[in-house]
Parts: structure tokens; C-alpha cells; sequence
């Protein structure tokens, strides 16, 4: 089994994101750590990219602070090489074909395994597309995780049957971002999900209050969180772990229905 589906073995999962390198890699690293001391089941990280299309304001930011204070891919994967002393959670990157592509793509991926990282995800990778990267990926033990939009439509069964680790299921059109009500049919898109893949799915892109992660953790299996965590690491800056902590731990309980 994938090492992703550990993060959902326990119930419903929380899923937390953060952007490599806003404001420096210490401050990642402790936020990772505030994350998983606090519940987060699967930790996102992003690569920072200069040209992040399914990103809205508050994660665009984020990236252009990071590559303005000189983050590279290789110092991400020295980062990630110390958090896997002592984090054994589940990982995985989230990043842009292009970053991929001009690091190199069988030397990104193999340093993947090398490092520890358990999945990948592309949000500008078309799903036709996908073989571009997958025998690499299957090749070093890194899953390729599938995103289903709402546009998705007749293609969801055809995704979730191809599906590996996890389904990220997009709440709403457009970018990430919070948003004061997500009103998308999942529920529909969830049961299709079902109909064709044991793959467990969480919902991602515009959850940031306990009540909208509960929401969709009572569709899904689990909720997945960028931007309101992005925000706060912006407010607080290299001060943000115990905020990111707390959040965190906050935004699980009510994953979890506690």
C-alpha cells in the first residue's frame, strides 16, 4: 500500500499546506513540525514557482516571497532530508510541470525517493498528460496524485480508476483561496469517486473555519487546508509556529467531529 493511505488509516484526515520558504526554511520546518505535533495527517509542500496559475492572491504571494528570498528546489530537498529525521508523516510536493521539467525530471523524482517524499502533485498537468511523468513516478515509489474539479464531469470515474494515494478533490472553480461558503455538488462527485476507486479523497481549495474542514470531511475523507495557514505564516512570520500549531490542531478536532 501507499504510504499516503497511512494518513487516512486513522479516520478522517486533516491535510495541512505551506508554501517552501515563506520567509526562510526554518520557519517551513517549524511549521511543518507545529503541524504534525498537532494532528495534520499529510503535509503539503509546496514548491515555490514563479508563475503559479491555480494559485490566488494569498499563496502567489507566498511564492514570490520565497523566490525573492533565494529558495531553490535543492534547498527544499536538503530541508525535507532534516524533517525526515525525526517526521515520519506522510509528504508530498505540490509544484508546477515546468519546475519539474527544468530541474530534471528523472533527477527531481529520484531524489524524491531519495529523500523520502511520498506523492507529487501537478495542478497543471492535464490528466491526458500524465504519462509524461508516471513511469518515473512508479519507478522511484512516488504517487502521482490525480486532481477532479468540477468541470471534471464525465471524466471523474475515468481519473478515480486510474487514481493513486490520494484523489484531490477541488471544491470550486478558480484558484485556491478561502471563501465564505463553497457551493459545489461534492457530494455527487464524491459518490462517483466511490463507484470506481478504494482510493481514499479529500477536498481542498477554499476551507479555512472548522466548520467548512467538518463539512467536507463529513462528505470526504478528509479535508485539505493552503491558504489560511499561508496567511498566517504571512501575519506572524518567523514567529508563526505556535499559530500554525494551534490552527492546526483546531481545524483536526473538527475534521474529526470532535
Amino acid at each position: 500500500m501507499s504510504k499516503i493511505g497511512e494518513a487516512f488509516e486513522g479516520g478522517k484526515a486533516f491535510i495541512a499546506f505551506v508554501t517552501c520558504g515563506d520567509p526562510d526554511l526554518e520557519t517551513t520546518m517549524s511549521c511543518v513540525r507545529a503541524a504534525v505535533e498537532n494532528g495534520a495527517d499529510l503535509i503539503e509542500l509546496g514548491i515555490p514557482f514563479s508563475d503559479p496559475t491555480a494559485e490566488g492572491p494569498v499563496i502567489q504571494g507566498a511564492n514570490l516571497r520565497a523566490l525573492t528570498g533565494g529558495v531553490t528546489t535543492d534547498k527544499i530537498f536538503e530541508m525535507v532530508r532534516k524533517l525526515r529525521r525525526d517526521i515520519k508523516t506522510p509528504m508530498v510536493f505540490m509544484t508546477y510541470a515546468n519546475v519539474i521539467f527544468s530541474y530534471g525530471a528523472e533527477r527531481f523524482l529520484s531524489t524524491c525517493r531519495e529523500i523520502g517524499m511520498d506523492g507529487l502533485i501537478l495542478p497543471d498537468l492535464p490528466y491526458e498528460e500524465k504519462e509524461e511523468f508516471l513511469p518515473l513516478c512508479h519507478t522511484c515509489g512516488v504517487d502521482l496524485i490525480s486532481l477532479i474539479a468540477p468541470t471534471s464531469a464525465n471524466r471523474i470515474a475515468m481519473i478515480a480508476k486510474e487514481a493513486e494515494g490520494f484523489l484531490y478533490v477541488v471544491s470550486s472553480l478558480g484558484v485556491t483561496g478561502t471563501r465564505g461558503e463553497i457551493k459545489t455538488d461534492l457530494t455527487s462527485i464524491v459518490e462517483v469517486i466511490r463507484q470506481n476507486t478504494d482510493i481514499p479523497c479529500a477536498i481542498g481549495f477554499g476551507i479555512s473555519t472548522p466548520e467548512q474542514a467538518a463539512g467536507m470531511a463529513g462528505i470526504s475523507d478528509g479535508a485539505i487546508v493552503g491558504s489560511a495557514i499561508v496567511k498566517l505564516i504571512e501575519k506572524y512570520g518567523r514567529e508563526a509556529a505556535p499559530y500554525v500549531g494551534a490552527y492546526v490542531r483546531e481545524m483536526k478536532k473538527a475534521v474529526r467531529g470532535i
